[in-house]
């Protein structure tokens, strides 16, 4: 609570004139349906009429709960707000705010809200309570019975500022709100944060499986807007849309309808690291597999083997503890060398066990097992390791399935994201080429590659190569508009850039010149000064190639709209092929029915090019 040096006595008075005929003003926010831009609801808010500079209705709460009178303020706010909301003629629902607090702590009975609202001449049929919470709730089914009460006499219910606070996935599945009010902290850096995009997506579709509509609060931002338009929110509210006033408004602000102008299907923003998709643990890995105590003998051990053919070891355990490993290969070669049988047979198995086997909890993620892979000890590959939990045994895994599922989500990461510049994989491209012949506005698709990359990947080696990659990936992105094209590489050398720039073209000569110059300082000054690398073709036959170049092929994409993204693809790539085929910088299909006379827009190559 807000310190205040007040009396006790002084903070009596400010409630008094607070909950006083007149002591609170009523200010009303826009909710605009997000498709039309219309107002279909205002939240209704209070200020202090007067009283002591800087105190604030916020102040007002936390003085009121102090003194155990949050009720009977948030009964009198909500009655300030429907009986000027009536007085206004304001058209729409009307929401208002109402805390867990107040009804199960603060005795506000459900009955009395009912009453209070009636009164105020409010059809109750038009108003949502907002539930806001600055505290656990410790008694969320009482809760939900008070709200059923109010909701079986006509009224709504919202869930305020989810994502902050404790307005949570419990509150959400307890009381079955009808919207659900996304907090600003979310919804603000919406189209600039991978993560927060994430995140608001995945309650989209919480939302939706759940019968929910979303506000998305604290709008300020146009590129957001767009962003919550593109995912399918319903509503949104926000200074970007209209600002708190005395008076509910029938339109939005100027800013917001410009802002929805904006013809580009919004580009997603990138992730700052790895894309991670599921994640897999030790314990997928496991195959169930009896294990042996130490004191069990050799001969016990080639009968087990004998009832398993295909196990590959077998764990030595005390007490549930796993102390060694028998490898089935290595077990069978000692024991099969002359009189190994009659020597070892009744001895303990802890003869032919490894003493120190790798042991891993079934909760270790696969991907940081991989780190075995990189070890100079691979005896783990061929022998495999040992599955805990708690460090109690639970089975075995084999080498050959730990590289078999690290192929695997490195393949399945590098799908969504790439690994060397972090740009977006395939997956991520096919989904907005989809979006944007969905959304049915023109766009160009260029696909991008590099001439004569190979024999620079030869000479030089992978580490240089990798940089020539990085520079085309920054080029691409500085000269890209990051609120509008879309750049992806899907693998190698090869990118696939989405464009809606409207001087789309510019763009892309501006990144074959800076390629083209900045790669120079990537070759030796002997090759620099030959014009090429000498080497040899796929046949072994020795040959001069030229320095490494870029080509785009791309394509215009307008009406009549192709119905799969694998059509623009295909023709990006035909482009691509003459413009490495004829060594021009950019070549450009301007047709997507018929490419039998594209257009070639050459880029002069740079001296000795």
């Amino acid at each position: 609570m807000t310190a205040f040096p007040c009396s006790d006595l002084r903070v009596s008075s400010l409630l008094d004139q607070a909950v006083a005929w007149g002591g609170l003003v009523a200010v009303f926010q826009p909710v605009v349906r997000l498709d039309t831009l219309e107002v279909v609801a205002h939240e209704g808010l209070t200020r202090p009429a007067t009283g002591p500079a800087g105190l604030s209705v916020v102040d007002l709460l936390d003085l009121a709960r102090a003194k155990g009178r949050l009720g009977e303020f948030e009964l009198h706010a909500a009655r300030t707000v429907c009986e000027a909301f009536v007085a206004l003629s304001g058209s729409g629902r009307l929401l208002i705010n109402l805390s867990v607090h107040a009804i199960l702590h603060g005795g506000l009975h459900p009955d009395e809200v009912v009453a209070a609202l009636s009164t105020s001449g409010m059809d109750l049929g038009r108003i949502t309570i907002e539930i806001t919470e600055r505290d656990i709730v410790d008694n969320p089914v009482e809760f939900a019975d008070a709200i059923g009460y109010l909701r079986a006499r006509g009224v709504r219910v919202a869930l305020d500022d989810f994502g902050n606070g404790h307005s949570n996935f419990q509150m959400w599945n307890e009381i079955h709100p009808e919207i659900v009010k996304i907090d600003h902290y979310l919804i603000h850096g919406l189209a600039s944060s991978a993560e927060r995009l994430a995140i608001v997506r995945a309650l989209c579709r919480v939302a939706e499986t759940l019968g929910a509509e979303l506000v998305g609060e604290g709008v300020e931002d146009a590129a957001d807007l767009r962003m919550m338009r593109e995912l399918g929110m319903t509503y949104a509210q926000g200074f970007l849309l209209g600002r708190p006033v005395a008076e509910p408004v029938c339109t939005v602000r100027a800013e917001a309808l410009e802002a929805v102008r904006e013809q580009a299907i919004p580009v997603p923003p990138r992730l700052r690291g790895p894309v991670n998709h599921r994640p897999l643990h030790a314990g997928h890995l496991i195959v169930h597999a009896p294990a042996v105590t130490i004191q069990q003998s050799n001969d016990e051990i080639t009968a087990i083997f004998a009832t398993y053919p295909d196990l590959h070891a077998l764990a030595v355990v005390e007490g549930e503890r796993p102390v060694g490993l028998v490898d089935r290969r290595l077990f069978t070669e000692r024991l099969a060398q002359p009189f190994a049988r009659e020597l070892f047979g009744r001895k303990s198995c802890a003869v032919f066990m490894h003493k120190s086997p790798l042991l891993c909890d079934e909760r270790q993620t696969v991907q940081g097992m991989a780190d075995i892979l990189r070890g100079e000890n691979q005896r783990y590959l061929t022998d495999g390791f040992i599955i805990t939990r708690g460090g109690r045994y639970l089975g075995l895994a084999t080498g050959e399935s730990l590289v078999r599922r690290v192929t695997e989500y490195r393949l399945e990461a590098a799908r969504h994201a790439n690994p060397l510049t972090l740009l977006p994989g395939n997956i991520p491209v096919t989904e907005h080429l989809a979006r944007l012949l969905k959304g049915r506005r023109p766009f160009v698709a260029a696909y991008v590659d590099l001439n004569d990359f190979k024999p620079f990947n030869d000479q030089y080696g992978y580490f240089r190569g990798d940089e020539m990659i990085r520079l085309l990936a920054g080029i691409l992105l500085a000269q890209a508009d990051a609120q509008r094209d879309f750049i992806g590489h899907i693998g190698g050398d090869d990118f696939l850039v989405l464009l809606q720039s409207e001087d789309w073209e510019r763009r892309c000569h501006r990144v074959v010149d800076e390629f083209n110059r900045r790669s120079m300082a990537l070759f030796d000054p002997e090759h620099v000064a030959l014009g090429g690398i000498d080497g040899e073709d796929r046949r072994g036959v020795p040959q001069r190639f030229p320095l490494t170049r870029i080509a785009i092929g791309a394509v215009s994409v307008k009406p009549p709209f192709p119905r799969r993204p694998e059509a623009i693809a295909t023709l990006a790539a035909r482009a691509k092929r003459y413009a490495k085929r004829e060594r021009v910088g950019l070549h450009v299909i301007t047709s997507i029915e018929s490419d039998a006379r594209p257009r070639a827009c050459a880029v002069e190559d740079a001296p000795n090019g």
